[in-house]
């Protein structure tokens, strides 16, 4: 069997994407390739971080043990996990789960397009703000699928400008759901909302985090 470093397990709401304000197991691994200036989960990304090493199985019967459908794995970024696909493959056996990797759009997706039924994705395309844009994997851009979601964090007029830039770039609207999604305290969704309106952004969606209007946003576990 593999093993997995898992920072932490729990059941909470999706603060984001499609499936906001429903119940969901999150599975929070250990470690990023990333650095970004607004990161709210850097502490699973340090060297000392204390983790629990689960096996796929072990995974898999915390998640069965919740009852929970909808599944959340995150992190840090999910993808590097060594054997990830094993535990994919486990999860992709149990019919009634439906699965997000959240992922951090520097890591190609590709090879996990093996079947229809795999997880979904949500990829968060890191902005200028971000400071780690130039490690974005565009190449996931033309992976997408309906059942994929892209966000773009935004702290600035800069970084609206970008997102509507790639959403033209790469026809996002017609390829999955698009979500703008403010750091938190940074930016006004006002000021967003009024952005949307400037460019005439059809379908595209704005998105507060939800989880972070109803605990304090430092809390973790939910």
């Amino acid at each position: 069997m593999a093993t997995y470093q898992v920072a932490e397990k729990f059941v909470s709401i999706n603060g984001e994407g499609t499936k906001a304000g429903q119940l969901a197991v999150f599975i929070r691994f250990k470690g990023c390739n990333l650095s970004c200036s607004y990161c709210d989960t850097g502490w699973a990304n340090h060297k000392d971080t204390f983790y629990e090493s689960m096996t796929e199985q072990d995974i898999l019967n915390y998640i069965l043990e919740t009852g929970v459908q909808n599944v959340t794995l995150t992190g840090g970024e999910p993808l590097l996990q060594k054997n990830i696909e094993i535990l994919l493959k486990l999860l992709e056996k149990e019919k009634t789960l439906q699965v997000e990797i959240e992922t951090n759009g520097s890591i190609s997706i590709e090879k996990y397009r093996v079947s229809d039924n795999f997880p979904s994705f949500t990829m968060d395309y890191k902005l200028p703000d971000s400071k780690m844009e130039q490690k974005m994997c565009l190449g996931n851009m033309a992976k997408l699928r309906r059942k994929d979601t892209v966000k773009f964090v935004t702290g600035s007029e800069k970084d609206l400008e970008r997102a509507a830039e790639l959403i033209k770039q790469y026809d996002l609207i017609n390829r999955c759901p698009v979500y703008l999604s403010p750091v938190f305290g940074q930016i006004e969704p006002e000021k967003m909302v009024a952005f949307m309106k400037e460019k005439n952004l059809n379908g595209v969606s704005l998105q507060l985090q939800m989880h972070k209007f109803i605990w304090n946003p430092e809390k973790r576990g939910v």
